[in-house]
């Protein structure tokens, strides 16, 4: 009887620490809104000190922006981006390319040097392992 119990009581803390790793989001993180993503993005910008109107157009910028990059990066999820890692790399980077080429339209030449050198940079995921492809060369 002592082993059944122990048994179960191991099983079920098995159980919930395989669903506690987890997460709610399945990789254990959980993807920010398209919202949440221009909020941050808007937050970083308040360095360029931009106007009301530039403010909107960067808004609309980068909601179109995130909207198409998640549609992109679901499509890559589901198989519907042909598993080609180069085609996707070319995807991205022409997403990228076209909002900043609305966004030279709106910020002036320091503002947009600003957003390439500094905001931007910031703005990319951080890799574990630290980068270099995890090794020691």
């Amino acid at each position: 009887m002592k082993k059944a119990f122990f048994f179960l009581v191991a099983v079920m803390l098995t159980g919930i620490y395989s669903v506690k790793a987890q997460g709610q989001g399945g990789g254990g993180f959980q993807r920010r809104t398209v919202e949440e993503n221009v909020k941050a993005v808007m937050e970083k910008l308040a360095d360029l000190k931009l106007d009301k109107d530039q403010t909107a157009k960067s808004d609309t910028i980068f909601t179109e922006y995130f909207k198409a990059r998640d549609k992109a990066m679901d499509e890559m999820r589901n198989g519907g981006g042909g598993g080609d890692r180069s085609q996707m790399r070319e995807k991205f980077q022409k997403l990228g390319d076209d909002r900043d080429a609305k966004l030279k339209k709106v910020f002036t030449d320091a503002q947009f040097k600003k957003w390439k050198d500094e905001i931007e940079p910031s703005m990319r995921p951080r890799r574990p392992g630290g980068g270099n492809g995890g090794g020691n060369n």
